[in-house]
């Protein structure tokens, strides 16, 4: 196994152990109810101060709710490149390894989603069309944050003229900034919220790359 590839090995456990760590704190550190009716949260100082200083932006909330759609349609796009593949090439097999790879990577981004909005430890800081709902973490800056970053790697490789890669790259560049920022800024989630979905996609992020460079290397 190269070394490069054993290093993102070893930085998507640390990510992924800081994410542990920090899941923990939100949920035994400096709990007190200050949610909406009386809903428990962890880091109750650091989310308070975030809060009573951006306040909230419901139109902003709506905008980045919209736009989670967009990494819907790259996670549908790749499962239909693998689709294709698969028929044309007649076996899993022939597959491009790194779609084998993104199409596991996928699961795993969505059984995480899953298990955290059955068991989330906190609720957002206000209420949805009168509703409590999960908050921890923020389920549309993991889907972006995995989502965008990967297909930029598929993406990177696949976009032969480079006018048109650096301009598509760039773009998707500036919306992984855009949405965390702008959902934050929106108030419909604690910061320890964001801060858990970039952990988290970041860790996950780093394994797919760590895994596609493995599987990348086998098939040479």
């Amino acid at each position: 196994m190269k070394r490069s590839v054993k290093k993102l090995f070893a930085l998507s456990g640390a990510l992924l152990t800081l994410f542990v760590l920090w899941t923990a704190a939100a949920c035994f550190i400096d709990v007190q109810p200050i949610g909406p009716d009386g809903s428990s949260v962890g880091l109750t100082a650091l989310n308070a101060a975030f809060q009573k200083t951006l306040g909230v932006n419901m139109t902003l909330y709506e905008i980045t709710d919209w736009l989670g759609i967009v990494p819907l349609c790259f996670v549908c796009g790749f499962a239909l490149l693998g689709l294709v593949q698969l028929i044309k090439r007649k076996s899993f097999r022939r597959v491009d390894p790194d779609i084998l790879v993104l199409g596991a990577f996928y699961t795993a981004v969505f059984a995480a989603y899953i298990a955290f909005e059955a068991f989330s430890p906190n609720f957002r800081p206000v209420l949805i069309e009168g509703r409590l709902e999960a908050s921890y973490p923020s389920s549309t800056t993991l889907l972006v944050m995995c989502v965008i970053p990967t297909a930029m790697m598929q993406l990177k490789r696949r976009i032969k003229r480079p006018w048109i890669r650096t301009a598509v790259l760039c773009t998707l560049g500036a919306f992984c900034v855009f949405m965390p920022t702008a959902r934050l800024i929106s108030g419909v989630h604690w910061f320890s919220d964001i801060v858990g979905a970039l952990l988290l996609s970041a860790g996950l992020v780093t394994l797919y790359a760590a895994a596609t460079g493995c599987f990348q290397k086998r098939s040479k």
